[in-house]
């Protein structure tokens, strides 16, 4: 069968085939729309009208630090627990101490999370929520 009937047949009755084809074109799409999201966010940090923002972040646990530290966060990676906020970093659950999230406005957007190490362990130095959260 030449790849030209492939595609034929896929335009006149979707074959298994095309309907995975399509549903992997979906969530490539997907996975591409939210990473040049994350970089467009986190591209402000270093550069842009945010940067003076980004800079000024101060929790409960000291200065955030320069915004190049920051992650954005997508949906699955925090979430509540027990009413209180927990992030997803290097797979394992991190919580979040009060003191660490921001309560201002957030005029990046996403939710953001700045992590630092301490004997190769994550502690989470600051959190913001996102803006639609």
């Amino acid at each position: 069968m030449k790849m030209g009937a492939l595609f034929l047949s896929c335009a006149s009755r979707p074959c298994f085939g095309c309907r995975i084809l399509s549903a992997g074109l979906a969530l490539l799409c997907s996975l591409l729309l939210a990473a040049c999201s994350a970089l467009s966010a986190a591209s402000a940090h270093s550069s842009g009208p945010l940067k003076d923002w980004f800079n000024s972040l101060e929790s409960g646990r000291g200065p955030c630090c320069s915004g190049a530290e920051g992650r954005v966060l997508s949906n699955v990676d925090w979430q509540v627990r027990d009413g209180h906020y927990v992030v997803l970093l290097n797979d394992q659950w991190v919580s979040v101490p009060d003191e660490a999230v921001l309560h201002q406005p957030n005029l990046a957007g996403p939710t953001m999370v700045w992590p630092i190490w301490i004997s190769g362990r994550p502690v989470v130095r600051c959190f913001m929520p996102g803006s639609g959260t």
